[in-house]
C-alpha cells in the first residue's frame, strides 16, 4: 500500500487526503488547529456566515423601496460572532467524521519534511517519523502585517481576529481595498458601522474587473462610506479607547478600531523544504507546475502556499490533481481560466475566465457585451439597480471566454458562464436555453443574443 503523507488540513490537505484514500492510499494528515484550516476556521466560512448576517441589513434597509417600513432592527455582535465561530467549528467536525470515515489517520500537531521519503511529525505525545511515498504540502498562509501595525487582538486587528468583537465597533478603519478588506468593509458598513476604507489604488478592489470595482466603489460612497484613495497606511497606534492611523502623507485617521488587511505570507517555514531541494518563490511560495508538483520527486504542494490562485475551490482542486497525479489515475491539468471567483460585497462581483484586462492590453481578440442591472425586469421587482452582466466571447466562432457578473447572489449566477466556458459554448447556444422569465439571469441569455453576428473586437451595452 502506498504511504501518504500530507501537511496542513485545509481545503487542498482534506480533499487531497479524500481522494488518496479512495485511491487505496495508506493515507496520514497533520493538522495543528484542526481540520477545515484556515478557510473553514478564520477565513472563508467565518467571513461569509457574517456577510450573510449583513445581508439580511441590507435587505431590511433596502425595504423601504418596496413599500415595507422596519424599525427597531438592532445587531447583537456578540451573538453573530458566537455563532460564526459554532458553524466554523461545526464544518470542522463535519470534515474530521468524514475523514475518520474513510480510514484516514489524523495527527494534532505539526510535520516537517525529512527529506522526500518521510514526514517528522511533532505532535503533544512527542515526534513521530512517517516513512512517506507521496508527500503533499497544504499548510496555507497567514495575515501579512505591517511593522508599525502589529495587531493586538483588541483595536489592531487582522481578519482572523475579527470574531472576537463583542460589540459594533464606532469606527472601523479597514486598510486594505483588495477582496478581503473590501468584504469587511461592506458588511460592517451594512451592519450600521461608520467604516472608513483606505485604499492604495484610485478604486476599490484593483484586482478585479474595472468597471464592477468602479460600480461598487459608486455602491459604498453612496451609501455614507468614506474612501481614501491613493492613501497608504504606514503605522497604527492606539490611544485609549481608539486607534490612530498614519498615512504615508502624513495625515492620520482616527477610529474605535483598525482593521489591516494587506494580503497574506505564505506558511512555509520551519518546513525543511529547502533542505529537501524544493524551490521556493521570491516570496516564499512553493512553485508548482499544473498537477500540483514541486522540484522534488514525489513531494507535492497545493493551496495558498503555492501562490497560483488564493481560492479555497482551487486549493482543493490542486489537492486533488495531486492525488490523481500521484497515484495513477486520470487527470487533467489545472486550467485557471475556467476557474470562477466571487467577491461577497454587496453587491457581489463573480468572474469567470477572460477579464477586460486582459482584452484591453490585447493579448485576447473578444467581443463583449456589459448589461446593466437596471434594465432587467426582476431587478426592477426587486428594487435593484446597481450591477452589470459583462459576457466575453471569440470574434469569428462566438464560443464564450469568460464574464462578469455584479449583482446580489452574483456567485450563484456565475455558474452558468462558469459552464460556457468550460464547455465551450457559443453566444448562440447560451442564448437559444431557456431562462425563465423574469429572472436574473435572464440578462446573461440576453447578452448572448446581443453577441449574435457582432463584428469588431468588443461591443460594449451600457
Amino acid at each position: 500500500m502506498t504511504d501518504v503523507v500530507i501537511i496542513g488540513g485545509g481545503p487542498g490537505g482534506y480533499e487531497a487526503a479524500l481522494v488518496g484514500a479512495q485511491l487505496g492510499g495508506n493515507v496520514t494528515l497533520v493538522e495543528r488547529r484542526g481540520l477545515g484550516g484556515s478557510a473553514v476556521l478564520t477565513d472563508v466560512v467565518p467571513s461569509k456566515t457574517l456577510i450573510a448576517t449583513a445581508e439580511v441589513m441590507t435587505s431590511i434597509r433596502g425595504a423601504g423601496n418596496l413599500g415595507i417600513h422596519a424599525s427597531g432592527v438592532t445587531v447583537d455582535l456578540g451573538r453573530v460572532n458566537e455563532r460564526v465561530l459554532e458553524l466554523a467549528l461545526r464544518q470542522s467536525a463535519d470534515i474530521t467524521s468524514r475523514l475518520r470515515g474513510e480510514g484516514i489517520r489524523i495527527l494534532d500537531g505539526t510535520g516537517r519534511l525529512d527529506g522526500t521519503e518521510a514526514v517528522v511529525a511533532s505532535t503533544p505525545d512527542g515526534e513521530e517519523r512517517l516513512p512517506a511515498d507521496i508527500i503533499l504540502v497544504a499548510t496555507g498562509a497567514r495575515p501579512r502585517e505591517l511593522p508599525e501595525a502589529r495587531p493586538d487582538g483588541e483595536r489592531i486587528l487582522n481578519w482572523t481576529q475579527m470574531y472576537s468583537l463583542r460589540t459594533l465597533p464606532e469606527r472601523l478603519i479597514v486598510v486594505g481595498s483588495g477582496v478581503t478588506g473590501a468584504e469587511f468593509a461592506s458588511a460592517y458598513h451594512a451592519l450600521g458601522v461608520d467604516v472608513v476604507l483606505v485604499s492604495s489604488r484610485h478604486q476599490v478592489l484593483p484586482g478585479e474587473d474595472a468597471d464592477a470595482g468602479r460600480v461598487l466603489q459608486q455602491v459604498f460612497e453612496s451609501s455614507g462610506m468614506t474612501i481614501l484613495s491613493r492613501a497608504r497606511a504606514q503605522a497604527a497606534r492606539r490611544t485609549g479607547d481608539g486607534v490612530v492611523v498614519t498615512l504615508s502623507d502624513g495625515r492620520t485617521v482616527e477610529g474605535s478600531h483598525v482593521l489591516v488587511a494587506v494580503g497574506a505570507v505564505p506558511n512555509t517555514e520551519e518546513l525543511g523544504l529547502a533542505e529537501a531541494g524544493i524551490a521556493l518563490a521570491p516570496s516564499g511560495h512553493i512553485t508548482v507546475d499544473k498537477v500540483s508538483r514541486t522540484s522534488a520527486r514525489g513531494v507535492y504542494a497545493a493551496g495558498d502556499c503555492t501562490g497560483v490562485f488564493a481560492l479555497a475551490s482551487v486549493a482543493a482542486m490542486q489537492g486533488r490533481i495531486a492525488m490523481w497525479h500521484a497515484l495513477g489515475d486520470a487527470v487533467s491539468p489545472l486550467d485557471l481560466r475556467t476557474v470562477s471567483a466571487n467577491v461577497f460585497t454587496a453587491p457581489e462581483i463573480a468572474t469567470v475566465g477572460v477579464g477586460q484586462a486582459e482584452v484591453d492590453a490585447r493579448l485576447v481578440a473578444a467581443r463583449a457585451v456589459m448589461l446593466p442591472l437596471g434594465s432587467n425586469a426582476r431587478a426592477k421587482m426587486q428594487g435593484l439597480s446597481d450591477g452589470f452582466v459583462k459576457v466575453f466571447c471569440l470574434p469569428t466562432t462566438g464560443i464564450i471566454i469568460g464574464g462578469v457578473v455584479v449583482a446580489p447572489n452574483a456567485g450563484e449566477l456565475i455558474h452558468v458562464l462558469a459552464l460556457a466556458v468550460a464547455s465551450k459554448i457559443t453566444v448562440d447556444e447560451l442564448a437559444q436555453a431557456f431562462t425563465v422569465y423574469p429572472s436574473l439571469s435572464g440578462s446573461i441569455a440576453e447578452a448572448g443574443r446581443r453577441l449574435h453576428g457582432r463584428d469588431g473586437e468588443t461591443q460594449t451595452s451600457i
